[in-house]
């Protein structure tokens, strides 16, 4: 029960990233680029509202099938796992007994340890999922609050590098203004992000700063070749 929140926070965190990391990317390369050929914002604009609404629904799409399958491969697995307690019971009693040798319990009392926990078909077949296949139940509702998540992270990353050709009419001065923006946005998410996850933070930072930065400076420049 003590390790569900830390669950939790730890999935929301990994959506939070996700969405967040190609919001701030993918629209930052597609403005900077368009800005490259066009010098009304209007066509900027439309394009970019469009393709963080298809983003949105894309990146939250797929958010929410993997929580779908997250969920289908545990049932799954604890179906399989009931079925082996059912069918070959001392194999599985074997392989609790296994388990807790390697966790550091004695030989003897590790059988006595197995012996309760069989007890409790519901317990046995946790205790399996657990510490043999390193599977944790999947929260309520999974699925759904990582489309949403997702989506909204997606969201806000993309309005970033967007809102400043809605603040100005020239195309040249909402590129220059986007950059400044979304690098400080990426230098800071980088930031977070590998405080997060434990990473490096000089190295995570700037490895994110560097992804979104290349991306449009190849967007920009690839635009300006083709027109």
């Amino acid at each position: 029960m003590n390790n569900e929140p830390h669950k939790t926070n730890s999935d929301l965190i990994k959506d939070i990233i996700i969405g967040m990391s190609d919001g701030l990317t993918v629209p930052f390369a597609l403005t900077a680029g368009l800005s490259g050929v066009l010098n009304t914002n209007h066509l900027i604009i439309v394009s970019g509202l469009s393709e963080i609404a298809a983003g949105c629904i894309s990146m939250g799409l797929g958010g929410y099938l993997a929580g779908e399958s997250e969920v289908e491969r545990y049932e799954i697995e604890l179906k399989r796992e009931n079925s082996e307690i059912d069918s070959v019971p001392n194999l599985e009693l074997k392989e609790v007994e296994d388990i807790l040798i390697d966790l550091g319990v004695e030989k003897p009392l590790s059988k006595q340890v197995a012996l309760q926990i069989s007890k409790d078909k519901n317990r046995w077949a946790d205790f399996m999922m657990k510490l043999e296949l390193n599977m944790e139940l999947p929260a309520k509702n999974r699925a759904a609050k990582s489309a949403s998540t997702i989506a909204l992270s997606y969201l806000v990353g993309g309005f970033i590098p967007l809102f400043p050709y809605i603040i100005f009419s020239n195309s040249k001065t909402g590129l220059k203004v986007s950059c400044i923006v979304t690098i400080l946005a990426l230098v800071i998410f980088g930031y977070f992000k590998s405080k997060m996850t434990g990473q490096p933070v000089v190295k995570g930072t700037i490895k994110i700063a560097l992804t979104g930065i290349l991306a449009a400076t190849a967007a920009y420049f690839l635009a300006k070749a083709v027109s």
